[in-house]
């Protein structure tokens, strides 16, 4: 059975930083569309980033020029760098693992952004 396991979570001032990482188990890593999501209170789940197997990425308007998303193939790995983090960056971010006619998702960590 496929696993994404997300980790880096935590509570962050306005302005900071986090890494979150996820890391995929079981799966064909190299053929996966790896993505970030995020579902704040209330809302719907919303992309934030997302990089293919070439590494090309993309990125949600709203996080663009602040958010990185990279992976790491040899260790099965998935990162989102977020700098100069603001308080609507706060929510409950997902890994997901999209490949042909299957999407796998992690359990979420959490990130509040607050002073």
């Amino acid at each position: 059975q496929v696993q994404l396991v997300e980790s880096g979570g935590g509570l962050v001032q306005p302005g900071g930083s986090l890494r979150l990482s996820c890391a995929a188990s079981r799966i064909m890593f190299s053929r996966y569309v790896m993505a970030w999501y995020r579902q704040a209170p209330g809302e719907q789940r919303e992309l934030v980033a997302e990089i293919a197997t070439d590494r090309r990425t993309n990125y949600a308007d709203s996080v663009k020029g602040r958010f990185t998303i990279f992976r790491d193939s040899a260790k099965n790995m998935v990162y989102l760098q977020m700098n100069s983090l603001k308080p609507e960056d706060t929510a409950v971010y997902y890994c997901n693992a999209a490949g042909i006619g299957v999407s796998y998702w992690g359990q979420g960590t959490q990130v509040t952004v607050s002073s």
